[in-house]
């Protein structure tokens, strides 16, 4: 399993890296192993004006950002153990910063600014992690179910620029993520991976490489491995938005590539 290695010294920071993060089970936000400890060291020395996530855990028609001043922690889950359910992440939110993204994608999207929603899993299993003091305000971006697959694509893109006003843009989800196919009976066996699990994540990470990313956004075209593993999609689709918020000279650093249950893997991305 690759691990992430922060560099030594850094420059100064005039662009944010942005993320894609394999967040798998809401119980790594409990938990200090390899996955969350890689996620620290991934954001180390990293002090972002504030952070927006795409998760995988926020569905609506047509795109929609936070824009309260005090998102709540959403427990969006159930037959976890109590202590899960009493986690907090006090992040405070922005209007101004969420009016701000609303305006930047204007001429790509239209942004509705969300009074109601708060952080889920997705966001707060991660954020716990990387900026535990919760201290930077958090906002998210929904996935637009509505959109055609392209257009997640396209959005990242518009969101790229942002990187370069103290911005750290992050996708949440799993390369695989098919939970009927998991085997739990073998959940803690390491980098256990079903054929078709360890073939669609190798394959994404080659196309990733060659940023291949119309075909990436294409995925009802992808071959059959790939079905499977992105199966209802939600949690594949904001590595498209990161394809997106990527810029083209960036190399994409891998870490994280290992499997759990046999048909999640964890696999992280970092571009910049």
């Amino acid at each position: 399993m690759a691990s992430y290695q922060p560099a030594t010294q850094k420059p100064p920071v005039s662009r944010f890296p942005t993320f894609f993060i394999g967040h798998g089970s809401p119980m790594n936000a409990l938990e200090k192993n390899t996955f969350t400890e890689a996620w620290g060291h991934a954001v180390a020395g990293i002090k972002p004006r504030a952070i927006l996530v795409i998760s995988a855990h926020w569905l609506t028609r047509g795109t929609e950002i936070t824009a309260m001043p005090h998102p709540k922690t959403i427990h969006d889950f159930g037959g976890f153990p109590q202590a899960l359910f009493e986690v907090e992440y006090p992040a405070p939110g922005s209007a101004e910063i969420a009016d701000a993204i609303a305006t930047h994608l204007g001429s790509v999207c239209t942004v509705k600014k969300n009074q109601n929603w708060g952080l889920d899993h997705g966001t707060w299993s991660v954020l716990v992690h990387m900026f535990p003091d919760a201290s930077v305000p958090v906002l998210q971006l929904s996935i637009d179910v509505s959109a055609p697959s392209e257009d997640y694509f396209r959005i990242g893109a518009g969101l790229r620029a942002l990187r370069e006003k103290g911005i750290l843009i992050i996708g949440s989800g799993n390369i695989v993520h098919n939970l009927r196919l998991v085997d739990w009976s073998r959940l803690n066996e390491q980098n256990f991976a079903h054929d078709w699990a360890h073939e669609a994540d190798a394959l994404t990470q080659k196309m990733i490489r060659e940023k291949k990313w119309g075909e990436l956004a294409d995925f009802d075209s992808l071959p059959e491995d790939m079905q499977t593993a992105i199966n209802s999609a939600e949690h594949y689709i904001p590595l498209l938005y990161i394809g997106g918020a990527a810029y083209p000279d960036e190399t994409p650093v891998f870490f994280n590539d290992t499997a759990v249950g046999g048909a999640i893997t964890m696999t992280c991305v970092r571009f910049g």
